[in-house]
């Protein structure tokens, strides 16, 4: 019931948005969550981030770790529910980096969170920096898991021979197609074309 919750907040808030969008990837797609239209209400911020918590409840986290700017929000709500810390990366050069003073240590336990996966790539740059730092990827968790299903992560630590597969948990897990620009129906069919992320729009 709580992912067809979510799913109706996006709706009632105007955040599932229909028509021909560029992703942060570069792919195109028909439909774009646009999570900031639910964040901006505290109460409704609390209790998404109380559900995403509650998949991680027992994995005694201490630091919660999201990329800005998309991630924010939901990582300090689920951080807080945790009793741990929160911190985000942000991009410097096209890379996610740590700013600000934020440092991960080493052994520590950290868990990723995002709010909306696509294809993941922010998601696996956050563990590299998990990786770099020595410390512990201990889950993965978003609002909204646009694959379907369909990606899993892999954690890969610097003092072990053996990887991790990790699945990301989500509230709501929908398949949403997405297409490289060549191939987009919507490019040929000459939709207008809209970067609504946090990058702008091009």
């Amino acid at each position: 019931m709580r992912g067809r919750e979510v799913l109706s907040l996006f709706k009632e808030k105007g955040a599932l948005l229909k028509g021909h969008f560029k992703l942060s990837s570069g792919l195109h797609t028909s439909a774009y969550f646009q999570s900031a239209l639910v964040l901006q209400y505290p109460s409704i911020a609390a209790r998404l981030g109380n559900f995403l918590a509650e998949f991680f409840r027992d994995s005694l986290a201490q630091v919660v770790i999201s990329p800005a700017i998309g991630g924010i929000i939901i990582g300090q709500e689920v951080a807080k529910d945790l009793g741990a810390r929160s911190i985000f990366a942000e991009r410097e050069k096209g890379n996610l980096v740590l700013r600000r003073g934020f440092k991960i240590n080493p052994e520590e336990r950290v868990l990723v969170i995002e709010d909306v996966i696509t294809t993941g790539n922010s998601v696996r740059e956050l563990i590299k920096i998990i990786e770099e730092n020595e410390a512990k990827l201990i889950g993965v968790g978003c609002l909204v898991d646009r694959s379907g299903g369909k990606i899993n992560f892999i954690w890969n630590p610097s003092k072990s021979l053996l990887s991790k597969e990790v699945k990301p948990q989500s509230l709501v897990c929908v398949n949403v197609e997405i297409y490289p620009p060549r191939e987009c129906p919507l490019c040929q069919e000459k939709v207008p074309l809209i970067k609504p992320g946090s990058r702008g729009i091009k």
